[in-house]
């Protein structure tokens, strides 16, 4: 008689054996026996994060879009062009909106619709090209002051007060004044010279903010270059908020252009822009309403819709906001 104690082990043996091991077949398929790699945090990806949940931000940029397809090619939007001979007839003046043209006609006998939609295109280019100038001029300008700082940087802040002491408006006044007949381009680098400055203070303070952190000395401590810590340390991670500023101000300065516009010294004929239609318009509102109506309806949206995609950008780039 075997003794069941050895059964017993020999059970024990055999169970064991059968059992698959850590390092058999089981081990070997995709998803076992190694952890899976997280997907590492940063601000940029919480931020693309949070935007794709935040309608204020999916409704402001299906407009921004919008505007954005409206001003590259008008010609989508409406069959003809207010530059073609023989677009505006007097004998159409003031006209009321209809099924045929939907936002009536103008003191010249122009289409409005039709001049709206043209005019989204300066008023477009204005905003882009100004907010793509005062980004990288002050930018650029605010990441050497705070970099160096020292002599350069107390050079720089002076000469950024005397820009300071300038009105924007007044300032855009002034100097289109001067150099008479404009147009978007001439508008948008009259802007960008008086509007730098703020660019500049908010990028300079984020340089200085971020260059003593412990990532900064890390990377000198290993050898790493003057030039490879500004772009690849310094610059991503003091970018944000200048990011949340050219994205709001762009709106301001399409309000901007608007203005001078209206008051006859920023775009001016053969050009169109909502300001200058807005001014056309003003003489006559009363009488015909619908030819201030819609430019003016055109350009509160389109700056809305900006500026609801700059809050949404700083409120998912600031932590102190989540």
């Amino acid at each position: 008689m075997r003794d069941t104690t050895t059964v017993g082990d020999e059970l024990t043996d055999t169970q064991t054996a059968e059992a698959p091991s850590a390092s058999g077949p089981a081990a070997g398929k995709p998803g076992h026996g190694k952890p899976k790699k997280e997907r590492e945090a940063s601000l940029w990806s919480d931020a693309v994060s949070d935007l794709r949940r935040n309608p204020i931000f999916l409704i402001g940029g299906a407009l921004v879009l919008i505007l954005l397809v409206l001003a590259a090619v008008p010609q989508w939007f409406t069959p003809g062009s207010p530059f073609e001979a023989g677009a505006c007839k007097l004998q159409d003046s003031l006209k009321k909106p209809s099924a045929e043209h939907w936002f009536g006609f103008d003191v010249q006998g122009c289409d409005v619709y039709t001049r709206t939609v043209w005019a989204a295109r300066n008023s477009i280019i204005v905003g882009i090209v100004t907010t793509t100038l005062v980004v990288v001029v002050g930018g650029a300008l605010g990441l050497i002051a705070g970099w160096i700082g020292g002599f350069v940087d107390s050079i720089l802040s002076r000469f950024t007060e005397i820009f300071f002491a300038i009105p924007l408006l007044l300032g855009g006044m002034l100097i289109m004044s001067g150099l008479g007949k404009g147009n978007a381009w001439t508008v948008s680098v009259v802007l960008a010279t008086l509007g730098w400055p703020q660019i500049f203070r908010i990028m300079r303070s984020s340089v200085l903010q971020n260059k003593n952190n412990d990532y900064v000395v890390a990377a000198r401590a290993l050898g790493a270059g003057t030039m490879r810590i500004t772009l690849r340390h310094i610059l991503p991670n003091a970018i944000a908020p200048v990011i949340v500023v050219g994205a709001i101000s762009l709106g301001v300065y399409i309000g901007a252009e608007s203005a001078l516009s209206y008051l006859g010294i920023g775009v001016q004929p053969p050009g169109i822009s909502w300001g200058l239609m807005v001014s056309d318009a003003s003489v006559r509102w009363l009488q015909a309403p619908h030819v201030l109506l819609f430019p003016a309806v055109a350009l509160s949206i389109t700056v809305l819709a900006f500026i609801m995609v700059g809050d949404a950008v700083r409120d998912a780039l600031d932590p102190k906001l989540r």
